[in-house]
Order: C-alpha cells, then sequence, then structure tokens
C-alpha cells in the first residue's frame, strides 16, 4: 500500500476530519510528505479542506 493510499484509508476512517500533523503521526510518515499527498487529493476532487483557525481539517468526499 503506498501513502497515498494508506491516507484515503485513514480519511475514510476518521469522518471527524483530520490535520496534516494528526495524518503524519497516525501514519509514521513525515510531516512533509502529507501535504504532497493531500494536494493530490483534492486536485482529483476527493477530499475538502475546511480551515479552523490555523489548522486545515482534511475529509474523505465519499
Amino acid at each position: 500500500m503506498d501513502k497515498k493510499e494508506q491516507v484515503v484509508s485513514l480519511l475514510k476512517k476518521n469522518t471527524d476530519g483530520l490535520t496534516i500533523i494528526e495524518i503524519a503521526r497516525a501514519l509514521k510518515i513525515s510531516r512533509n510528505t502529507v501535504p504532497v499527498v493531500l494536494a493530490e487529493l483534492k486536485g482529483e476532487g476527493k477530499i475538502r479542506v475546511r480551515p479552523i483557525g490555523k489548522a486545515k481539517l482534511h475529509y474523505w468526499k465519499g
């Protein structure tokens, strides 16, 4: 399973949304890798992003 698939399955499980740091910690991957994967998913229209203060929560659109 590649990083993108891992992020997708994590977002599907966490319907309350996750921040970049939460995703990085849960999957034990670099905090710099996560935004790259999320940007790709956002470009494909598969996730939505909701800013809350400084943080951004990422949700699966499914």
